[in-house]
């Protein structure tokens, strides 16, 4: 059966304390958001549908930018998730089938749970995806008879007994999408909170004989985050979840919790990574590939063999061809470096092309940007460049060239050629000595006064 998901989005989040929409908060390199979308995609829905209320422009950016294909329906006033479900009527026209109910500040929810939840359907009009909390604190409390789910009380709303129950709703539900707007459109608003509350609808199909069910996940799965402090253990979470992964899959870490992974770190068996790495969104390490200490790397690609750092940056559209050589201080953006290509210190490299082999002298700088434009250096194969060589873009300099050390080059320079662009030495005999000693008289004649 087809499936449609629906994200609910609007909250605003103001235990964060923050101006930042709470979905737009920072987890593993990317907002929260981006989460839950990555795991409805896993379903391939027919329709992904996020629901926004504040910051309306900021969350809808950032949706577009993980997910293109999704619709955005929008709840002006915050009147509860049935109001909010309600809200996707027009996006969801059309399609015929299960509507998903997901949260985009619940970021663990895995696709095996969700896969059991739509499985479960075959049994149920409605499920609900539950956890037994170790302390239940203010969750909504199943209430269940046998394997049967009778409704769901939130906390203000619950008896004492009802309070004293451990099964709780994490708020993922899943019904027919006719059958859930229609139990919808039949929420009222007479509870504490005076909002149209989802979770009413198992009590509505219920009394209508239809059948609820519930699917237990594991408590850590339905972390939600409403606060700095939930926030942190969610990233706390996620990091050790990945250093795990990563250890599982054959990649050498040599202080596991000092290294930072990204929501889609990708690397292979047999890589190296060193103490204080950080990984940023848009990482791919080949196996075989060394990552040397306190590197920071994002949207970028290291090859097999290469080896990075220590204390390198690779910036968004590096490309690292095997046996590439980053070293200290070296920054690498929106460039791609050819097999055997050398940057061992100080320096940078961005807008550019380096050939096979080339090797690029300490304190080498593309000079790649004039105040509005960005511009292109091109080197070649096996091209040797001086220490201290500015390149000023666009430039090209051809295969098995030279540069001298301090060079300024704002010329092409041809294949096997060397180029030097630095001013002529001029050497006065004795200046040095005769100068000092003038200085220090005024010094000491200043000292006198």
């Amino acid at each position: 059966m087809s499936i449609a998901v629906v994200i609910l989005a609007a909250g605003q989040g103001s235990r964060m304390n923050s101006d930042l929409p709470k979905v737009l908060h920072p987890l593993a390199g990317v907002p929260l958001i981006a989460h839950a979308l990555r795991t409805a995609q896993a379903l391939e829905p027919a329709r992904l549908v996020v629901v926004t209320g504040h910051g309306l422009e900021a969350v809808t950016r950032a949706v577009q930018e993980h997910a293109p294909e999704a619709l955005i329906a929008h709840q002006d006033q915050q009147l509860g998730t049935a109001h909010a479900v309600a809200q996707t009527r027009a996006a969801l026209e059309g399609f015929s089938g299960d509507l998903l109910v997901l949260y985009g500040d619940t970021p663990f929810v895995r696709e095996e749970t969700l896969q059991a939840m739509r499985a479960a359907r075959g049994e149920h009009a409605l499920v609900v995806l539950g956890f037994d909390a170790a302390d239940p604190g203010r969750y909504g409390r199943l209430v269940t008879q046998g394997e049967r789910l009778e409704r769901i009380v939130e906390y203000k709303d619950a008896s004492a007994a009802e309070r004293a129950l451990t099964l709780c709703n994490s708020g993922v539900l899943c019904a027919d999408k006719e059958r859930l707007f229609s139990l919808v459109d039949a929420v009222g608003n007479d509870n504490a909170s005076g909002e149209y509350y989802l979770t009413d609808t198992v009590a509505l199909a219920r009394a209508q004989g239809l059948s609820a069910g519930v699917v237990r996940c594991d408590e850590a799965e339905t972390l939600g985050i409403n606060t700095r402090a939930e926030l942190a253990a969610a990233e706390a979470r996620f990091q050790a979840g990945a250093r795990a992964a990563a250890l599982e899959d054959g990649v050498t870490l040599t202080a596991p919790e000092t290294v930072y992974f990204a929501f889609d770190t990708v690397i292979g068996r047999d890589a190296v990574v060193g103490p204080h790495v950080v990984f940023g969104p848009g990482v791919s390490v080949e196996s075989g590939a060394e990552i040397r200490a306190f590197c920071h790397l994002e949207g970028c690609h290291v090859s097999r063999g290469a080896q990075v750092g220590p204390f390198a940056r690779l910036r968004p559209g590096a490309e690292l061809a095997e046996d590439v050589r980053v070293g200290n201080f070296v920054e690498i953006k929106n460039a791609i470096l050819d097999e055997g290509a050398k940057v061992n210190h100080l320096s940078y490299i961005g807008d550019a092309h380096l050939g096979e082999g080339a090797n690029i002298g300490a304190g080498t700088v593309t000079c790649n940007y004039d105040g509005v434009f960005k511009h292109h250096t091109e080197i070649g194969a096996r091209a040797f460049i001086g220490s201290d060589t500015m390149l000023v873009a666009p430039v090209r300099v051809g295969a098995d060239a030279m540069t001298g050390s301090g060079s300024v080059i704002t010329e092409d320079v041809p294949d096997g050629a060397l180029a030097l662009g630095r001013a002529r030495q001029v050497v006065k005999p004795g200046l040095a000595q005769r100068l000092m000693a003038r200085l220090r008289a005024q010094k000491a004649d200043k000292g006198k006064g």
